[in-house]
């Protein structure tokens, strides 16, 4: 079984962001250490939910910093940028750390990331299956052409070009949307299945993209499929619960808070405030436990784990990186997640 890290870079309030980008580095070169598979970063832009917005220059910083560890990208958001920018920018990444990059791509979710980009949202669904398109026509083909309805490619040849042939893994993210899961399943690329849906809801998507992979020809079986979800390890249940309960809150207290943000973002508000004011609860702490999360005991996330595997499941990220959360228990969690459970997944 392969295990990766996942961060959305977190930004809480009273952290410099220097010191969140120094802290996540140092997540990744650990988990490098400690034999993780891969560190997935998220991109995202004006929330404090996450300061990946420069994702492929963090990921180039990190190839610079590590030798073997897989780095990916989960997600990019390609009706956001130029698609040849983000084909040179990948190839570029993928050269400087050796041929290491995964790189996932996904429409996003938040509506004023796409009003902050003056990106019409209606349109994110041609953009990003063109795009898709372009960028995998960008990394294969010298002097490549593309006329399409949102964007048009004369002749382009990628400089530098991808060190992985014929170029680097691709995952793409749905949920909900049947038609971008008709989409990705009909690209012959892996489903990437992200933290927003809860453990069975996720597990049936991955069932229903692997029969729709299958009538489309690729057969891309089960455990090609990242999967993540969020991650907690202590020596003890009471432990772990304990010291990741404020990190799990703060994250879903974020993810409704930036919603409600149709253009500008919280960054410049307070979190505080805002509890004080809502009216709509998100989900709960234990409903994330049970539901979206695997935190406990060593011998805890193990059951979790297998149950997992059970289903299919081979891939799975761990988001240990959780808003809020102290990064020296970070740490601690990851070490004791590879030293007491990876070695039952050998």
């Amino acid at each position: 079984m392969k295990f990766g890290i996942f961060t959305h870079v977190p930004w809480p309030e009273g952290i410099d962001t220097r010191q969140v980008f120094r802290n996540t580095i140092q997540e990744v070169q650990y988990a490098e250490e400690l034999g993780f598979h891969s560190a997935w970063l998220a991109e995202h832009h004006f929330s404090r939910y996450g300061i990946g917005s420069s994702c492929l220059v963090l990921a180039g910083n990190l190839a610079a910093r590590t030798t073997r560890i897989r780095i990916g990208t989960a997600v990019l958001v390609p009706p956001l940028h130029n698609p040849i920018r983000l084909a040179e920018d990948t190839a570029t990444v993928d050269a400087l750390s050796d041929g290491r990059l995964d790189v996932g791509f996904g429409r996003g979710t938040a509506n004023y990331e796409y009003r902050g980009y003056n990106v019409d949202r209606e349109e994110s669904q041609g953009r990003f299956q063109e795009s898709i398109k372009v960028i995998k026509g960008l990394w294969t083909t010298p002097e490549f052409s593309h006329q399409g309805e949102h964007y048009q490619v004369n002749r382009a040849t990628l400089v530098p070009p991808p060190v992985q042939q014929p170029h680097p893994p691709v995952y793409l993210a749905a949920t909900r949307t049947e038609a971008t899961l008709d989409f990705v399943a009909g690209t012959g690329f892996p489903l990437i299945v992200g933290v927003v849906q809860d453990t069975p809801e996720a597990l049936a998507l991955c069932h229903r993209f692997v029969e729709l992979s299958g009538d489309a020809g690729h057969n891309v079986p089960m455990s090609e499929i990242p999967f993540f979800r969020y991650f907690h390890v202590g020596k003890t249940e009471e432990e772990a619960r304990r010291d990741s309960r404020e990190a799990v809150n703060w994250v879903q207290d974020m993810t409704q808070w930036r919603r409600q943000f149709p253009e500008g973002s919280e960054v410049h508000h307070h979190l505080e405030d805002w509890r004080r004011t809502r009216t709509e609860l998100p989900p709960t702490y234990d409903y994330i436990y049970e539901n979206r999360a695997i935190i406990g005991s060593p011998e805890k996330c193990i059951a979790k784990i297998k149950a997992l595997q059970k289903e299919g499941i081979e891939y799975l990220g761990c988001t240990f990186s959780m808003g809020g959360m102290e990064h020296g228990k970070l740490m601690r969690s990851m070490e004791l997640f590879a030293k007491e459970v990876m070695p039952h997944f050998a």
